[in-house]
C-alpha cells in the first residue's frame, strides 16, 4: 500500500471512528428533547389540572346503573359532590351511607355524583344491599383517568372532589371522607 493510500485509509479510519460518536451525541441530543417535550406536556397538563379540570369534567357522558346516558354539562353552575369509589373497595362501601345521608341534608344546594370505577352489575348488587339516592354512573377504568385529570394522581380509592358554581375545584379528599370536613367545605359561603 502506498503512502497516500495509508493516508487515506487512517483518514477514513477516524471520520468512522468520529461517526459513533456523532450518531451517539445525536441519540442523546434526541433523547434529550423527548424527555424535553414529555416534560412540557406534563407540566401543561398539570396546569390544565389547575385550570382546566372542570371544564374535561363537564363534557363527559357516563351511564347510570339502567344505561341511561348522564351530560356532565348538566350539573355546571351548581355545587357538586364527585365521589369516585368501587364495590371492591372497603372504605368506599364504609362512606357510602354517610355521603347518602349527606345528599339527603344537602338535596336543594348540592348535587352528589357517585362514579364507579366497577362494573355496572357489581354497582347494581351493590346498592340492593345499601340504597343511594343520587346518581351512580358506570366509568370503570375510564374512570381512573377522570380522577386524576380531577387531581387523583396516585389513583387511590375513594376518591372526592368538590367543585363550585364557577366550576372551580376547591376541596379534594383521598381516602376515606370526613363527614364534619366535607360538611363544612359544601356549606361554606
Amino acid at each position: 500500500m502506498s503512502a497516500p493510500e495509508e493516508e487515506k485509509n487512517a483518514m477514513a479510519q477516524r471520520q468512522d471512528a468520529a461517526k459513533p460518536g456523532r450518531r451517539r451525541w445525536l441519540a442523546y441530543g434526541g433523547a434529550g428533547l423527548a424527555a424535553a417535550a414529555v416534560g412540557v406536556g406534563l407540566a401543561w397538563r398539570q396546569a390544565g389540572q389547575a385550570d382546566g379540570a372542570s371544564d374535561i369534567f363537564y363534557t363527559q357522558t357516563l351511564d347510570d346503573l339502567e344505561g341511561r346516558a348522564y351530560k356532565f354539562d348538566q350539573w355546571r353552575g351548581r355545587r357538586l359532590v364527585v365521589n369516585f369509589w368501587a364495590t371492591w373497595c372497603p372504605p368506599c362501601v364504609d362512606e357510602m351511607p354517610e355521603l347518602d345521608a349527606l345528599h339527603r341534608e344537602l338535596a336543594g344546594s348540592v348535587q352528589f355524583v357517585g362514579i364507579g370505577i366497577d362494573s355496572a352489575a357489581n354497582m347494581r348488587a351493590f346498592v340492593q344491599k345499601v340504597p343511594v339516592g343520587y346518581p351512580l354512573l358506570v366509568a370503570g377504568n375510564v374512570g381512573t383517568e377522570l380522577a386524576r385529570v380531577l387531581g387523583n394522581s396516585a389513583g387511590g380509592l375513594p376518591y372526592t372532589v368538590v367543585i363550585d358554581e364557577k366550576g372551580a375545584v376547591i376541596h379534594h379528599y383521598t381516602g376515606r371522607i370526613k363527614l364534619d370536613a366535607l360538611r363544612g367545605a359544601l356549606t361554606a359561603a
